[in-house]
């Protein structure tokens, strides 16, 4: 039986991450949609919380809370700064990557750096030009030299892409067809031949750097394999599995602060003589984001549930990140529809949120492709009870 009531530790990490988002990113993210850049300050003050390792186990610096708390936390984060969690959960997912997959000589090295901040944040290279939803059309490679490993290639869209001390990178290893070549691979953000380019001028979350990589002829050493040679295309999409529970949350956070804020300000406005709360057109707009939000949320825990009790949980995943940010974009869309002309002018957040949340169904895989994944699940599902 599923129970959702928050556990002590689990409140305590809320309560950690509510004062944190009230206190240091609401304040900062009106600004820093406007003038873009890099949060390091925010993200070095989350990593002395312990929340940039929220599901990291205590002996490799993280607070071992679990990933009901670290979707709970998520979501009172990204109420105040989607783009400042965005970076946050990216790096959350690379800890718990290299915790999973790498070897112990691995998580000794690069996991506490991850969580106390000293790698700032942790980077996650999978995407190309030709390589989104595709994996396997990835031209990244990485040849084997006698001394280890040699990266050339060019990754985009990688979030922190400016800033992040470590990159988790996958490549082709082998002319295997498909998904089968591809392995991941420990870059530091210092390596010879790896380049940073420009951030990309996106509609929102302006506080996260998204940036391409090159990586030109990059030595790297046998220890920088990650996981077995041409089993990378796994470790991806556990990955990913985890990392939409994480998008979810930050779906969840944005539609909520937007609803809160048209709540509020139905309260107050006055049209013919009434608050615009009295009218049932209001109502019923608010009605319709409660429910929807309330839904995903209980998605979005039930996943987070499922990898917690170590169970699986691609399906849930996969729901949840569909249904939070399609119903995070409904209800941010209705707050701008409540403020009226306020609501499109930068007087007032919710124009922010619903520019920060309309990539939450882009990212970690579109909505169509979590169509695609549910869908499959759904036939495995069935297929194994018709046996």
């Amino acid at each position: 039986m599923i129970d959702f009531t928050p556990t002590e530790s689990q409140e305590l990490i809320v309560a950690t991450a509510r004062q944190f988002a009230q206190r240091t990113l609401a304040p900062r993210a009106a600004e820093l949609d406007v003038t873009g850049g890099f949060p390091r300050a925010s993200l070095a003050e989350a990593a002395q919380l312990g929340l940039l390792g929220i599901n990291v186990p205590e002996r490799l610096g993280g607070v071992e809370a679990g990933a009901v708390a670290y979707a709970l936390a998520v979501v009172e984060l990204a109420r105040a700064c989607a783009g400042t969690t965005v970076a946050m959960t990216v790096s959350n997912m690379v800890a718990e990557v290299v915790t999973k997959f790498g070897t112990p000589e691995q998580q000794e090295e690069h996991v506490p750096r991850l969580c106390s901040g000293e790698y700032v944040v942790g980077g996650f290279a999978l995407s190309e030009a030709g390589a989104g939803s595709d994996p396997a059309g990835m031209r990244t490679r990485a040849t084997a030299n006698g001394r280890g490993w040699v990266l050339s290639g060019q990754k985009l869209w990688i979030t922190s892409g400016t800033d992040a001390g470590l990159f988790v990178v996958w490549a082709r290893t082998s002319d295997a067809p498909g998904s089968q070549g591809i392995s991941a691979f420990l870059v530091r953000g210092d390596a010879p031949g790896l380049v940073r380019g420009k951030p990309e001028h996106k509609t929102g979350q302006h506080a996260s750097t998204t940036t391409p990589l090159e990586f030109n002829d990059v030595e790297l050493g046998p220890e920088a394999l990650l996981g077995e040679v041409g089993k990378g295309f796994r470790v991806a999409m556990m990955a990913l599995d985890g990392g939409r529970i994480g998008i979810a949350g930050l779906a969840l956070g944005c539609g909520l602060a937007a609803t809160e804020f048209a709540r509020g300000y139905a309260l107050e406005r006055q049209q013919f003589g009434s608050p615009i709360a009295d009218y049932q057109a209001i109502q019923w707009m608010l009605a319709d984001s409660a429910t929807e939000l309330e839904a995903a949320r209980l998605l979005t825990l039930r996943a987070a549930w499922l990898k917690e009790q170590g169970r699986t949980f691609t399906q849930e995943a996969s729901m949840a990140k569909l249904a939070a940010s399609e119903r995070g974009w409904a209800a941010c869309d209705r707050a701008v529809q409540i403020l009226g002309g306020f609501g499109y002018t930068r007087e007032f957040p919710v124009e922010r949120y619903l520019r920060d949340v309309r990539v939450t169904r882009i990212f970690e895989g579109t909505s169509e492709i979590q169509r695609i994944v549910i869908s499959r699940e759904i036939a495995r599902r069935f297929a194994r009870v018709a046996g």
